[in-house]
């Protein structure tokens, strides 16, 4: 197969991982068209046994490479962009945070002329097929290059195009955001074990409680609505609210996604060189 090459996803890691599964699940590439490429020979005989009748190989330079989707760390991403296209790759979909498709093209031979630079911000949701990506081009991309990479994110969930301008802030929201939730449940198992709750309960009751949540918070929206109805004046949910909104929660996860997107924007600069 590796003669036959299309898509090249660099970096078999978890995120990786994720979005080819999601572009071989919904169809958007066939196993045979499709390789991986991974410097870790443990993490290639992985992805072997996961991904049947896919190309696994060390480099992006043994197989022929029409596009590519960078899935290494942003330090990386420079030099494995001009691998990829000195492998004959001519549309490139980075995912690394806080390098800007201008730094991507910048490392290109010709300043990348007739590649196609997109840039994409997935969270972790992907996978389990209900991420949220974030997705823009270069003025120097094609007219198609957008429709392209949401085809190859589709499949892991949402795809929202938006400005290159904000791309620091939707990393440090959706794309940290997962973490935030994640460290919610965390607080929240440890105050009902606190509360007295059965510790070996915990887990589940909260992961379930979040679910449901979100499930009521897609099917209706508005969720300042939907805190209005649960909390009775006087109520028990009056009373917790009480406690967050005098611990200014809307001011931590402000100053949260504010260190996000700073941290992105360090990452940025440090991939200029």
């Amino acid at each position: 197969m590796s003669d036959d090459a299309v898509v090249v996803v660099i970096g078999g890691g978890n995120m990786g991982a994720a979005l080819l599964r999601g572009m071989i699940d919904s169809e958007v590439v066939r196993p045979d068209t499709v390789a991986v490429a991974e410097t870790d020979v443990d993490r290639r005989r992985s992805l072997t046994h996961e991904f049947p009748g896919v190309t696994v190989v060390p480099a992006v330079a043994d197989v022929r490479c029409a596009a590519a989707l960078l899935a290494v760390k942003p330090p990386a991403i420079p030099a494995v962009a001009a691998d990829a296209v000195a492998a004959g790759a001519t549309r490139l979909l980075s995912i690394a945070a806080g390098v800007t498709t201008a730094t991507i093209r910048a490392a290109l031979p010709d300043g990348g002329a007739g590649v196609d630079v997109v840039r994409a911000m997935p969270n972790t949701p992907a996978l389990v097929r209900h991420g949220v990506s974030a997705v823009c081009a270069d003025d120097a991309s094609s007219a198609t290059a957008l429709e392209w990479a949401q085809t190859m994110l589709g499949g892991v969930g949402s795809v929202v195009p938006l400005d290159e301008s904000v791309f620091d802030a939707v990393t440090a929201l959706t794309g940290s955001g997962p973490a935030y939730v994640f460290r919610v449940a965390e607080a929240l198992i440890g105050a009902g074990a606190a509360a007295g709750l059965p510790v070996e309960l915990l887990e589940s009751m909260v992961t379930d409680l979040l679910v449901g949540s979100a499930a009521l918070l897609a099917e209706r929206g508005d969720p300042a609505g939907l805190r209005a109805a649960v909390t009775s004046p006087g109520g028990t949910t009056a009373a917790g609210l009480e406690v967050l909104d005098g611990a200014d929660i809307d001011g931590i996860f402000t100053a949260a996604v504010a260190a996000a997107a700073a941290r992105g924007a360090e990452l940025g600069r440090a991939a200029q060189g």
